[in-house]
Order: structure tokens, then sequence, then C-alpha cells
């Protein structure tokens, strides 16, 4: 009979865990929905912010090619203060690399070969890293991009964890080194939500930098007969890698910012 009842003891115990992880995973409150994915206090007892970053637009220059940001990027994240960040999620978007694989191999003859759909390049962009504050000025954001396409190796990305595209946008004026000149993003416009309280938006922000160094492609293996790892005409053909002062990265920013116990009642507990 004892044997039974910690049997039965345990097994409420486990089904108390599995309702409280199932109550756990559906805690969001209504109306802040966008704001699921930012991590809550089970994760750090003292997040007290959540922060939802849309990229709409903008482009990033490296070397000698320019990405035009047209697919949005998203970013979740909530902060402790004063400066831990814990990301929730990262949707760095699938832009379109102008010239495809012709334009950053050089090797014209692929277009005899292959059709045009399979001769299309997408930049994906991945976190290198952990970014900083997202309310501080300027914003550092460590990224690596994958080069997607087909006849390309699932490695080949330009920039690593180890030697990131290393931003720090601001939405004011950069100094970077010569060549480039200073430039200037928008602060945007700091409005509270009318609908949801302890909600604040930043709309139609512009961040910049021009200041940073691009780093080279790694890992490009074209995956045809005869041909192998094509790095170095990737970073031939593309510029990479490129100093400081030869690049820049521009990017329209709307930004949600919301208190954790608003969008996980009552506790902050997701």
């Amino acid at each position: 009979m004892r044997y039974v009842m910690r049997v039965a003891v345990l097994a409420l115990a486990v089904a108390g865990v599995l309702m409280s992880a199932t109550t756990a995973m559906a805690a969001t409150a209504p109306g802040y929905e966008e704001f699921d994915d930012c991590p809550g206090r089970n994760v750090n007892a003292d997040i007290s912010l959540c922060a939802v970053t849309k990229v709409s637009g903008g482009h990033l220059k490296m070397g000698s090619k320019t990405v035009p940001i047209t697919d949005p990027i998203t970013l979740a994240e909530s902060v402790a203060p004063p400066a831990q960040v814990f990301v929730g999620r990262f949707d760095g978007g699938r832009q379109v690399v102008p010239g495809g694989l012709v334009g950053i191999t050089g090797l014209n003859w692929l277009v005899n070969l292959f059709p045009a759909n399979l001769l299309k390049v997408y930049a994906r962009s991945e976190l290198a890293g952990t970014p900083s504050n997202p309310i501080q000025d300027p914003v550092y954001l460590p990224l690596k991009a994958r080069l997607e396409n087909p006849l390309l190796s699932s490695s080949c990305y330009v920039g690593s964890n180890s030697d990131p595209i290393a931003l720090n946008l601001t939405q004011h004026a950069t100094n970077p080194p010569p060549p480039n000149q200073p430039i200037n993003g928008t602060p945007g416009n700091l409005v509270a939500d009318p609908v949801l309280p302890n909600v604040v938006r930043l709309e139609d922000a512009v961040v910049v930098d021009n200041a940073f160094a691009a780093p080279r492609a790694r890992g490009c293996t074209l995956l045809l007969p005869g041909l192998g790892l094509i790095d170095p005409i990737v970073n031939l053909q593309s510029g990479l890698p490129s100093p400081a002062g030869t690049n820049e990265a521009r990017q329209n920013v709307d930004l949600g910012l919301a208190d954790i116990q608003s969008v996980y009642a009552p506790d902050g507990f997701e």
C-alpha cells in the first residue's frame, strides 16, 4: 500500500509539472502575442523588458556587393538590467544577392549549364553572438551571412562567430575611418501604444553604421565535378575581406518595448 501511495504521489507530481509546462507555454497575455518569443523570468529572474525589433528595409554593403533588405528581419529579446540580453528568436530574412552565383564567382559559363532560378543566391543573416541592449545607442549586432544556392555547400558563410560582421548601429551620425564619410540615421518617433498598456513603440527609425570591417567568405564549395572550395574567387569577386571605412549598413527599424509582466502576467513567467 505504501508503494502504491508513493507511485500515486509521484504520478500527481509529474502531472502537475506537465500542467505547469503547458500553462507556461500558453501564458502570453491576450493582445501581446507579438512579444511571445521573448524569454521570461523563468530564464532569468531579473528580466524586466521585452523588445521586438523589426527591420523592413535598408541595405548591407560589404566590399563590392550591396544587398538590399527586402525580406523582413525580426529579433525578439529580453533585457535584465543593467545589460544582460537574452535572445528568444532571430529571423534574419532571405535577401536576394544581386548578380547571383555568377556575380559572386565570376564563372560566366554557369549560365550555359543552368537555368536562371538555379543561379540565384540568397543571403540569410544569423546571429554570431549576443546583441547589446536594444534601447542603447549604438546597438551592437554581431552577424554572419549564409550564402544559399543549390550549387553551393551549406557551409558557405561571410563572417563567423569568431570573426563576425560586427555592426554598431546608431540613430545618429557615424564616425567612420576614411574613405567613408559620416552618415546620419533617423531617431524615429517614440509613442505609447494606444491599446496595450505598458507598451512603447519606436516607429520609422533608421539606424546606420559605416565604420565596420567586413570579414571574408569561408567554407564555400561549388558542388560540381572538378570543382571544390571556391573561397578565393568568392572573396576576389566580392572584394572581401573589406577594411573598416569601406562598408555600410542601413536598416529601417520599428521597435516594440513591453514590460515583461504585461506580456506574461502576472509574474513575468512564460
